[in-house]
């Protein structure tokens, strides 16, 4: 210091102090830590949350997360984009086939293409038809093959009663089918159709080979035909004249002959009623005069109506005897 008091240099200066100019060693503060000391105090100040427990706490949650999880959250938001944009623009069915094509070239490049069909028990329906419908194609892979939709898709088709689908790998399809038979012939607002015994309307009729078949008229005919048709065949004599079958209102029958005659039967007992109608053809030969309605409907008697020549024939010849008689008494 000097004599006022002051002192003779400042405490700290630009230049080298005593300890330095002497070679003693001096402990400088790093200037990168300083400053990163005081980043870091600068950055607690501006986000004090990322000191928080909470902040921790989301960083711990977040660290155990698996790997990869990212990357299929990426994969999944880009195919539900696709997904959506398929469905908006209309090309759902379009990517599908696409799909599909794709999984059946792979399954075929490695040895599960179908290489051969076998088709069996149909008649009515050709071997191509059968492998139409089953869904089988050129580019089809027995592999990814849906033996089951196969089978839903050849029962929908009304000739096959019952099919089985069978994959033997690695290339092989054998489908089996069970087909209907054409049974009768069934009639109602005017159009006929061929069905089978179940009542399964099988195509329209249009082929002359099934004109020798039973026809049945009317609502629920095709269901009823089955046993209907079942008894009559166990008479021959009206099975040969039988032209028709007509149901009335789902609860009885009406036989129409060949020679226009209509045979009303009741709706219950049909046995008894065909057996007299039986007799008395074979006694009289009610089937074959000139008659147009006959009742059986009521068990205890029978009433016919004549046609109307036979009726005026009937009328005239009762005048001639009437006048007989009366010439008779005069």
């Amino acid at each position: 210091m000097d004599g006022g008091g002051r002192l003779d240099q400042p405490l700290m200066r630009s230049g080298q102090s005593a300890a330095e100019q002497n070679g003693a060693p001096v402990d400088r503060p790093d200037s990168a830590r300083v400053q990163a000391g005081q980043q870091d105090h600068s950055a607690h100040r501006i986000f004090p949350f990322f000191e928080s427990r909470g902040a921790r706490r989301w960083a711990a949650r977040l660290a155990r997360i698996p790997a990869g999880v990212g990357v299929g959250g990426s994969v999944l938001l880009l195919t539900a984009t696709l997904g959506y944009g398929a469905i908006v623009g209309g090309h759902v069915a379009a990517v599908a086939d696409w799909l599909k094509d794709a999984r059946d070239s792979t399954a075929n490049a490695v040895g599960f293409a179908i290489t051969a069909v076998s088709v069996s028990g149909a008649s009515q329906v050709s071997r191509e038809q059968a492998i139409a419908i089953a869904g089988v194609t050129g580019r089809s892979s027995l592999l990814f093959f849906d033996a089951e939709a196969a089978r839903t898709q050849l029962l929908a088709n009304p000739w096959i009663a019952d099919a089985a689908v069978l994959k033997l790998y690695p290339d092989r399809l054998q489908i089996a089918i069970t087909e209907r038979r054409a049974f009768a012939l069934w009639q109602r607002n005017g159009r006929v159709n061929v069905i089978a015994d179940d009542g399964t309307v099988l195509q329209p009729f249009m082929e002359p080979r099934y004109r020798g078949l039973p026809l049945v008229v009317g609502r629920g005919a095709e269901r009823q035909a089955k046993d209907f048709i079942g008894l009559i065949d166990r008479y021959p004599e009206i099975r040969s004249a039988l032209r028709a079958s007509v149901l009335v209102a789902e609860r009885r029958w009406n036989l129409r002959l060949t020679n226009g005659m209509d045979v009303r039967l009741p709706e219950t007992d049909l046995q008894s009623a065909l057996d007299r109608l039986v007799a008395l053809d074979r006694e009289k030969k009610l089937l074959s005069r000139d008659i147009t309605i006959v009742d059986l409907r009521l068990p205890d008697r029978i009433t016919v109506r004549l046609s109307d020549a036979a009726a005026q024939a009937r009328d005239e010849a009762l005048k001639v005897d009437t006048r007989k008689k009366k010439g008779g008494n005069a």
